[in-house]
C-alpha cells in the first residue's frame, strides 16, 4: 500500500496544446466546427505535448501517485481512442493503466488537481485544485516547485 499523495492531471491546456491541434486542421475543418473544436473526428491525435508538460508529469511520477484525469467529448466517439494513443506515445509506461475519464472530476479521491478549468466537476474537487494557466500557477514549473513542497 502507497503513502504517496494522490495527483491528478487533466489533459487539454493541460499536458496537451489544444491549439497545436487547431493549429493543423484545413480552413474547411477549421470554419465547419468553430466554436466546437473537441468534435473534430481525430483532433485529438494531432495535439502536441505543452512546454513541459512530459518532464514534468515524469517527474511527478517520483514522489506522487499520478494519474490522469481528463474529459472526453460526448459527441467525438474518436476522442476516448485517440487520448489513449496520445498518453501511450508521449508518456509510455508512465501512465501505464493511470488514464481515468469523467466528466465529473469531483467524484474521484485525492489530494491535488491540475486543470486549466474549474468545469466537470474541477471547482469541487474535495483536494486543492492547481488551477493551471492562472497566475499563481502559469507554467509546469510552477505547479511541480509547488507540489514537491508537499511531498
Amino acid at each position: 500500500m502507497t503513502t504517496k499523495k494522490i495527483v491528478y492531471v487533466d489533459m487539454d491546456n493541460v499536458l496537451v496544446d489544444f491549439k497545436s491541434g487547431i493549429n493543423q486542421l484545413d480552413e474547411v475543418t477549421r470554419s465547419s466546427f468553430e466554436g466546437s473544436y473537441d468534435n473534430v473526428p481525430g483532433i485529438f491525435g494531432l495535439m502536441l505535448p505543452l512546454e513541459n508538460s512530459i518532464e514534468s508529469y515524469i517527474e511527478l511520477t517520483n514522489h506522487f501517485e499520478v494519474y490522469i484525469l481528463s474529459t472526453s467529448p460526448w459527441e467525438n466517439e474518436s476522442a476516448l481512442g485517440d487520448k489513449l494513443n496520445w498518453v501511450k506515445k508521449h508518456l509510455g509506461k508512465h501512465a501505464y493503466k493511470r488514464l481515468i475519464f469523467s466528466h465529473h472530476k469531483n467524484l474521484n479521491s485525492g489530494h491535488y488537481l491540475i486543470d486549466d478549468r474549474t468545469a466537470n466537476g474541477a471547482e469541487s474537487f474535495a483536494g486543492e485544485h492547481i488551477h493551471f494557466g492562472t497566475a499563481a500557477f502559469p507554467n509546469w514549473d510552477s505547479v511541480v516547485k509547488h507540489l514537491l513542497v508537499h511531498v
